[in-house]
């Protein structure tokens, strides 16, 4: 079972900068794709960008293209660079993993793992 770990939510105020990384456990064809999704309490849960190695392809939610980067760290980490950061952005961002991008460009579809999650705080 692949594991997800988060690390560098936390809070900052409006323009700021954050970024997030998500390290799993083990490079598998399952987690060929590497990035976040994020969830606000009472809404719905939102994609917002992915890596796919080894091409290198990325997909960026409208809301946040521009100001987020994803990136691959290395063959089992990918970043999350949050810049121009809105009080909108406030957020439990979860990494997330799965064999095909369309999980993310797909409204509804499910990854096959997640994260804990890590807490994105956007004070005005």
């Amino acid at each position: 079972q692949v594991r997800l770990e988060e690390s560098g939510g936390g809070s900052v105020q409006a323009g700021g900068s954050l970024t997030l990384s998500c390290a799993a456990s083990e490079y598998a064809l399952n987690t060929h794709c590497r990035g976040w999704f994020r969830q606000v309490v009472g809404q719905e849960r939102e994609a917002v960008a992915v890596f796919c190695g080894a091409g290198g392809s990325t997909w960026y939610a409208s809301s946040v293209e521009g100001r987020f980067t994803i990136s691959e760290v290395n063959k089992t980490t990918v970043a999350l660079q949050m810049g121009d950061l809105k009080t909108e952005d406030t957020a439990m961002y979860y990494c997330a993993a799965d064999r095909t991008l369309n999980t993310w460009k797909t409204l509804g579809r499910t990854p096959r793992y997640w994260g804990q999650g890590t807490q994105v705080t956007v004070s005005s």
